[in-house]
Formats: C-alpha cells, sequence, structure tokens
C-alpha cells in the first residue's frame, strides 16, 4: 500500500477534502481534518508497522490505518464513489484518494507532528519495524528473552517488532519450525537464528506478491487489484489440511494469544 502511495499520490496537490462519517477522523474532527489537508501537496508517505503516514508540505502529517477492513483507492473523481466511502482527498489531476471501510475500525487523521504524543500516543509505543528498520539477530533475542509468553503471541505484540499480524505470524512460525506455543524466552539459538531470516523472507515476499488476499476480498491495492501471497500460504487457513510442506502431517488451529493460531505439528515440534 505505502509503495502505492509513492507511485500514485506522492507529489499531488489535494485540493479539496470530504468527510462523510465523523468515527473515520475521530481523533481530531472532520473540520480539522480537511483545513489542514487542503490546499497541501503531499510529500512522502512511509510506514511504520501498520500505520501509514504522510507528509505534507505545510508540516502537517497525514496518518492511516486501515485496520480489519480499511481499504485506499485512487479513481477518477466521476467513478460512483463505493459503498462505506467514509474520506475522500481530491487531487489534482482529477483523482480522488478514497477511503473505505465497512467496519468502521480504521482511522485518518491529519496532525503536527509536535503533538504526536497526544494525538497519536501509540506511535511512540511501537517497537522495531522489521522492514522500515533494522531488526538484527541480536536485538531479536533480546526481545524474545523478555518473556515466556508464547512466542506467537510475542510476535503480535506491536510493542516489540511493528508490523507482524496473524497471517505473517503463523507463516513465519512455520518457516522457521518453531512451534507458536513454546516460551519465547525458551526459543534457542538455532532457532532464533532461523526465525530471523524468516521473518525477512516471509515480509519481503509478501510485500512482492502485493500483500494477501482472502475470501472476503477486503484487503486490495490502490487500484483495487487483490495480492497473491494468499497462495503461497503453508498454514495459515489450512486447519484440516495435510501439510504442503512436509506432506505427513495434518495443520492445526488454536487460540494463542487472542488470536487463532494455525500450526504443522510435525514440521513445527
Amino acid at each position: 500500500m505505502r509503495r502505492g502511495l509513492e507511485s500514485r499520490v506522492v507529489g499531488r496537490l489535494v485540493v479539496d477534502a470530504w468527510v462523510g462519517r465523523p468515527r473515520a477522523v475521530r481523533r481530531t474532527s472532520a473540520a480539522e481534518l480537511i483545513a489542514r489537508v487542503r490546499g497541501t501537496r503531499i510529500e512522502r508517505f512511509d510506514r511504520r508497522g501498520k500505520y501509514l503516514l504522510g507528509r505534507l508540505d505545510s508540516g502537517d502529517h497525514l496518518m492511516v490505518h486501515l485496520r480489519m477492513s480499511g481499504q485506499l483507492l485512487v479513481e477518477r473523481v466521476d467513478a460512483p464513489r463505493p459503498r462505506h466511502t467514509h474520506v475522500v482527498f481530491v487531487l489534482e489531476g482529477g483523482d480522488e484518494l478514497r477511503f473505505v471501510d465497512p467496519r468502521t475500525f480504521g482511522e485518518v487523521v491529519a496532525f503536527d507532528p509536535d503533538e504526536v504524543d497526544r494525538v497519536l500516543p501509540e506511535l511512540a509505543r511501537l517497537g522495531v519495524d522489521p522492514v522500515a528498520e533494522t531488526l538484527d539477530l541480536p536485538r531479536l533475542r533480546a526481545i524474545l528473552r523478555t518473556t515466556y509468553r508464547p512466542v506467537k503471541a510475542l510476535l503480535l505484540d506491536q510493542s516489540w517488532i511493528a508490523g507482524i499480524g496473524n497471517i505473517y505470524g503463523d507463516e513465519i512460525l512455520h518457516r522457521s519450525g518453531i512451534d507458536p506455543r513454546r516460551p519465547a524466552a525458551r526459543v534457542n539459538a538455532a532457532q532464533s537464528e532461523r526465525l530471523h531470516r524468516a521473518i525477512g523472507e516471509v515480509l519481503g515476499e509478501a510485500i512482492a506478491s502485493g500483500g494477501s488476499t482472502l475470501g472476503d476480498a477486503q484487503y486490495v491495492d490502490l487500484m483495487g487489484e487483490g495480492g497473491s501471497f494468499q497462495d503461497q500460504h503453508r498454514v495459515y487457513g489450512r486447519a484440516g489440511s495435510r501439510c504442503v510442506t512436509c506432506s505427513r502431517g495434518v495443520v492445526v488451529s488454536a487460540p494463542i494469544g487472542g488470536r487463532t493460531s494455525s500450526w504443522c505439528r510435525v514440521c513445527q515440534r
């Protein structure tokens, strides 16, 4: 998504903005969002964890979080707006950047970066981002040693490692050969090396494939196209099926840290 914003939106002027549902801009208000973005040019888009962070030439920042069902779409101004379009940025050149969110868990906010601790305090609590920053092996081992919680729960804890969600947590641990229930502090040296390598590989391959678009088709890119990494899932969503890695085990699932986890008992002893 960040790469799509960089290629389709960065450098363009925001001619106007529209808010159809105040809940989508609940951090501040519709009036403040519109006032801060109207007439500004988008200079760049970054990402930390699951937060998309745009920089405006006014000095303000623009944050978008998709949460469970949010989408960002670039479409022509005369194209019908999809149902559940809650925020629209009208761009120079006749396009609109539309924030669509059926479940309304996602949000959009424009803010002064000097006030980030007040407006978005959770940004300061994010852990290291293994894609945008450096997560080296010593740091990963130090993080693992902090808790005896299941290693899957640790991977999903955004305050330690930012950006890994349930899909990729399952796939990373499967590629590492680690049981997701294993206490994080008991992941040994060899396992931590495999885990470190798998984090980089799985996230890199998923981004290159455009992410994972599941049966609900809620995740799409800026042009409305789905990703293809779901075709490479080894365990996520495959409970009850024969493991495609070893062909001997059957993928099982159980709740870990409040989320359903899937793994192969043969590959992940």
